[in-house]
């Protein structure tokens, strides 16, 4: 159940196994808060599970359907929140594909979770775009449904961060975001005449040539700025 004039939350999880007391502690009981003031929007993230976990789907299906009944015996309420599986939700992919035609490739390999995961799954095949698109998957997942709030763990703050890039990259490219263009306006002008400069040739570099370099540069150009720069125009400008 969906209610429109609370802001949306927006979360997954994947179906991997038997959920945990990490599970509960880490996500499951914050969910169980924040539908009760939240348009909570809560899925079972199995197109996620075949990254790193293809080559046996078996238990699947099982465990999507245990994940569910825990879901709900933790105190998840379908008549208060939205709970349903990536899988059945087809536009998850159709976005996804759309998205990787412009997706730098560059951008997904520095994602840090990308090597960081290789490094701990070393008896598993990882060679794949499934697993380096992992982070585009999930950006759909987000921009399917624009919501306020994407609570996730450290670990993901990343994938969190490279949506909002591949956002302004297709907007960019195809039209969309004056608003976002409006408010970069106003905040450039609270930036010194080289620092402007330099920033709108890294925004270029960013959003036309698909430089992966260059939103990393922007952050550090952001974070060199004086205190008159506040807190909103950083906002406006990352």
């Amino acid at each position: 159940m969906s209610t429109p004039s609370r802001p949306r939350v927006l979360s997954g999880m994947r179906p991997t196994g038997q959920l945990h007391l990490g599970n509960f502690h880490g996500a499951l009981r914050n969910w169980v808060d924040l539908q009760r003031d939240y348009d909570g929007y809560f899925f079972v993230a199995d197109w996620h599970a075949l990254t790193t976990g293809y080559e046996d789907t078996s238990a699947l299906q099982a465990n999507i359907r245990s994940m569910l009944i825990d879901w709900l015996a933790a105190g998840l309420d379908p008549a208060t929140c939205t709970i349903f599986v990536q899988s059945h939700v087809p536009e998850h992919a159709e976005l996804h594909l759309l998205l990787s035609m412009v997706t730098p490739l560059g951008w997904l390999e520095r994602v840090p979770t990308f090597k960081d995961q290789q490094a701990q799954l070393k008896d598993r095949d990882l060679a794949t775009y499934g697993f380096l698109g992992y982070p585009l998957l999930q950006s759909a997942d987000i921009l399917l449904y624009r919501p306020a709030y994407v609570p996730v763990g450290e670990d993901q703050v990343a994938h969190v961060e490279i949506t909002r890039e591949i956002a302004r990259r297709f907007n960019h490219l195809f039209g969309g975001g004056a608003s976002f263009d409006a408010r970069v306006k106003t905040a450039l002008k609270l930036l010194s005449g080289a620092d402007r400069t330099r920033y709108q040739e890294l925004r270029r570099a960013a959003q036309e040539a698909g430089d992966a370099a260059a939103p990393v540069s922007l952050q550090a150009l952001l974070a060199e700025q004086p205190p008159r720069v506040d807190a909103s125009a950083r906002a406006a400008l990352t």
